[in-house]
């Protein structure tokens, strides 16, 4: 089968579509055809450069690509949840899902059926950046009628962090540039700061809950935002943002930093489905690029110019919503 994996060392590495083996899947996993995966930060941030640094002999490891929406094609032999034929969606960040690829195997426990009135190629792009959200927010315990910072609204995840933390009926304001204002206004936010025009750490204000999904902030550089008892959390995606947490965990402060290892679950799954099938919750796409093209996708979400989530389509024809 044709699957996602990186030719080259170092810096110079590439994404490639190389052949590798049909996975076989255990007893509790499925089988899928991916229609569409996706690209994450963390894929180059971390996938690629692990990839990039072992020897280029053949053997490389296949860990390209989490997301994933595709079809049931294959049961395992104690799978009862699912039958071949269903339509899913879901992610798996340990042994990773191996997405970018025509067939990939995934257990049971972290996929959900895809939510009925949207694409293969909205749902594939889904579940590692809504989770993010999603679950920071249960980390942070947020509730109706808290007043919440989401600092990078018009990301992958900020996107999705704007519209549950509305459909929680959170207080939300929204921080982007000048440019993303027209999209991030269109999610509904109560509020949106400009960062470019204004230092929104200074801002007089303060807030239950602080979501920082770019991870460059810490607790401390938005310490004047926080109500007393507040929660700041982090994506930990950047360097700042894990260490900030690893202090956190160590100093006696008042409002301490939390961070999101984010897992997929079909529970949560299940939400977000509901979401989406309320008309609640929807993917901005910033593109979509076809399998051959991979590594312009890297290319894309490496500038930080993205709005939104890059979809790679494995399997043409798959945006519309059967």
């Amino acid at each position: 089968m044709k699957a996602a994996t990186v030719k080259g060392f170092g810096s110079t590495a590439k994404v490639v579509v190389a052949e590798k083996e049909k996975p076989k899947p255990g007893k509790h996993d499925v089988l899928v055809k991916v229609y569409c995966s996706s690209v994450n930060p963390k894929d180059w941030k971390l996938n690629k450069v692990i990839t990039s640094l072992v020897p280029d002999v053949g053997m490389r490891p296949f860990i390209i690509g989490d997301d994933l929406s595709g079809i049931v094609v294959e049961t395992g032999s104690e799978v009862t949840e699912f039958e071949v034929g269903d339509e899913v969606y879901g992610m798996d960040m340990r042994l990773r899902t191996s997405a970018c690829a025509e067939y990939a195997k995934i257990a049971i426990k972290r996929i959900a059926k895809k939510p009925r009135n949207i694409s293969h190629v909205e749902a594939g792009v889904t579940p590692l950046a809504a989770l993010t959200a999603l679950q920071g927010f249960k980390v942070a315990g947020l509730e109706e009628g808290q007043r919440i910072l989401i600092i990078g609204a018009s990301g992958g995840v900020g996107t999705y962090a704007v519209q549950i933390a509305k459909a929680w009926g959170a207080e939300i304001t929204a921080v982007c540039s000048y440019r993303n204002i027209d999209l991030v206004r269109s999610l509904g936010p109560d509020q949106i700061i400009d960062y470019t025009k204004e230092d929104f750490t200074k801002t007089e204000d303060s807030f239950d809950v602080i979501f920082d999904a770019t991870s460059y902030e810490s607790a401390k550089t938005c310490a004047s935002l926080m109500k007393k008892g507040g929660v700041f959390v982090t994506t930990f995606g950047q360097s700042k943002g894990f260490y900030s947490a690893i202090i956190s965990k160590l100093l006696p402060v008042e409002n301490k930093t939390k961070s999101v290892s984010v897992e997929s679950y079909t529970d949560h799954l299940n939400e977000l489905t509901e979401l989406f099938e309320k008309g609640k919750l929807k993917t901005i796409l910033d593109s979509e690029v076809s399998f051959e093209d991979i590594d312009e996708a890297y290319q894309r979400s490496i500038s930080g110019r993205a709005k939104g989530k890059i979809a790679i389509k494995i399997l043409e024809g798959t945006d519309k919503v059967a």
